[in-house]
């Protein structure tokens, strides 16, 4: 079986699917490796490392696209809005391809790729399962977008963060506020500890408390009612309007005490719920810096704007996005080895066998033989249950 690697089409996406020192254990398992010419380049991987591994490289997109039974992407359609009008017209019956689809926010898109008969499987969906640990891609990217958000936070601080003592007198550290500790939020606890700083931590999961403070960081206890503030998956989970202005009324102080805020907060196909808002940004130093890892879905900060930084009341509000891009050699070493570890679970003497039975394939399959057969996604499209009886119209 023919396993393709094409290069990333989304502007500004500079990791690759797959990485050298992973061909090995594809081509022992049966597969054949072929990757477009210049895949990795953007994060550091020659075409000449990948051929020394094993792989053979496509002498066009075209060619691998028509080769290659399954498909290995960082951004697939859909997580690609730009470039997959391109990609989808390549897709053929049978294909498998498994990437990032944002399927929850984009299902046109899985519909389109239904359309295709091209089989989608969705990384972003990898149930948080014990047997999926080494598969969950969201938490490899998420890992990387925490450290780097705090790099981006301390270069735009004009304040170092580390305390220090010197013959010049003493410089207090940086104060920094996580909201949200889920993946990010524990290495951007982690990694400003590293770098020096006081750091204080809150999630409406009360159960974080332990975790926060086993990195070094204060866990924020706010008087709500978080009893049912976790979802499936361990996720965070939507709450009422009412609850998230009660919250941003407790938060108000500690945000204006801090030089740095990072805030993490997500809920899957959702837009991310507001949790600073302007009047809060009013209240902080001159100086002080916001970085919003939900930019892209809408952002935490009232005041963020999507790829940009805004510069409000002296505060600056960074809204990065696709962070783990800015890393791309470790988030692609990471992200790949999610992605083959997937695919060897679902190859048998390489061959893909789509075992409906195994909860692994059941909650990230998207599209199968023309059909949308993710739940979620067939809700959005207006579509019945699976299964169930068509309706007379």
């Amino acid at each position: 079986m023919i396993a393709g690697v094409p290069k990333e089409t989304d502007a500004g996406e500079r990791r690759v699917a797959l990485v050298p020192a992973l061909v090995p254990s594809l081509v022992k398992a049966g597969f054949d490796v072929l990757v477009e010419a210049g895949a990795g380049e953007a994060a550091g991987f020659s075409d000449a490392a990948f051929v020394e591994k094993g792989a053979r490289l496509a002498p066009s997109p075209e060619a691998l696209w028509r080769e290659a039974e399954v498909v290995f992407q960082v951004r697939g359609a859909g997580s690609n809005p730009d470039t997959s009008a391109g990609e989808l017209a390549r897709l053929r019956p049978g294909q498998a391809v498994i990437g990032f689809f944002d399927p929850l926010s984009n299902p046109d898109e899985v519909a389109a790729i239904a359309a295709t008969g091209a089989c989608a499987l969705s990384m972003e969906l990898m149930p948080r399962i014990t047997r999926a640990q080494s598969m969950d891609a969201l938490s490899s990217m998420a890992t990387v977008a925490g450290y780097k958000a705090v790099l981006v936070a301390a270069n735009a601080l004009p304040k170092m963060f580390p305390m220090l003592m010197t013959a010049a007198g003493t410089v207090a550290p940086a104060k920094v506020f996580i909201v949200g500790v889920g993946v990010a939020g524990l290495q951007a606890i982690a990694t400003a500890r590293r770098l020096g700083a006081v750091v204080q931590a809150y999630d409406v999961r009360p159960a974080v408390k332990e975790q926060v403070e086993s990195v070094g960081a204060r866990f924020v206890e706010l008087p709500l009612d978080t009893e049912a503030a976790e979802g499936q998956g361990g996720y965070a989970k939507a709450q009422d309007e009412a609850f998230y202005r009660k919250q941003r009324e407790l938060m108000a102080r500690v945000v204006a005490e801090c030089d740095v805020v990072i805030t993490t907060a997500a809920i899957p196909g959702r837009k991310a719920p507001v949790l600073v808002t302007a009047e809060m940004v009013r209240g902080m130093m001159p100086g002080s810096v916001i970085v919003d890892l939900a930019a892209e879905r809408g952002g935490n900060c009232e005041l963020t704007r999507p790829g940009e930084v805004v510069v409000e009341h002296g505060v600056a509000i960074h809204g990065p996005l696709n962070l783990p891009s800015t890393v791309p050699h470790h988030a692609s070493q990471l992200y790949a080895k999610n992605i083959v570890t997937f695919l060897l679970h679902l190859a048998k003497e390489g061959k893909l066998a789509l075992d409906a039975d195994d909860q692994i394939l059941r909650e990230t399959l998207l599209t199968r033989d023309g059909a949308v057969v993710e739940p979620r996604v067939r809700g959005l499209l207006g579509l019945p249950e699976a299964g169930a009886p068509a309706q007379e119209g």
